[in-house]
């Protein structure tokens, strides 16, 4: 991701309220990490699996922050129980910021990624998460502010799932 976006994304992140983030790095969005770190506004936890990310950042939720976890696509589908469980069936509002991996427009896909990409949206769907596709910067902070605005309203997770240009 270009250092323009990546500014763009958290200070979007900001301005919508978010102020907890957790996160397991990957490769297609990590040039917000050193943003959000640097930032004094948002409280910035690593995890070691993407489960752990959702159940923290609901945690902070419940607490009364404005909670985001930020994973690949791949790692939805271990975070899965979780996000069913705590997001959806207990009612707690946390935005997944989402490398979208094996999408068509992700500029790194491969075979090691397609079958993800290819699964990626039945398995949002089945679990009943509302999801943003973003695949450029025009538009990207009406997409987020509607992503957040999205999870309040419905008191669930939102996933904003970043592809395309943010995989170049």
């Amino acid at each position: 991701m270009k250092e323009e976006l990546a500014q763009r994304l958290v200070r979007c992140l900001k301005e919508t309220g978010i102020d907890f983030i957790t996160y397991l790095p990957e490769s297609r969005l990590s040039q917000m990490l050193p943003l959000v770190e640097a930032d004094a506004a948002f409280s910035v936890i690593p995890v070691a699996s993407e489960a752990e990310g959702i159940t923290i950042a609901a945690g902070a939720t419940l607490g009364g922050k404005q909670a985001a976890c930020y994973l690949e696509s791949s790692g939805l589908f271990v975070a899965g129980f979780s996000l069913l469980t705590i997001g959806k069936q207990l009612g707690v509002p946390v935005l997944l910021v989402v490398g979208f991996l094996g999408d068509a427009a992700d500029q790194r896909n491969s075979f090691l990624y397609a079958t993800v990409g290819q699964s990626t949206i039945p398995f949002l769907e089945g679990l009943g998460i509302e999801y943003i596709r973003i695949e450029s910067g025009e538009g990207m902070e009406t997409k987020i502010k509607d992503g957040v605005r999205m999870m309040n309203a419905l008191r669930c997770p939102v996933a904003l799932l970043f592809s395309g240009e943010f995989t170049e």
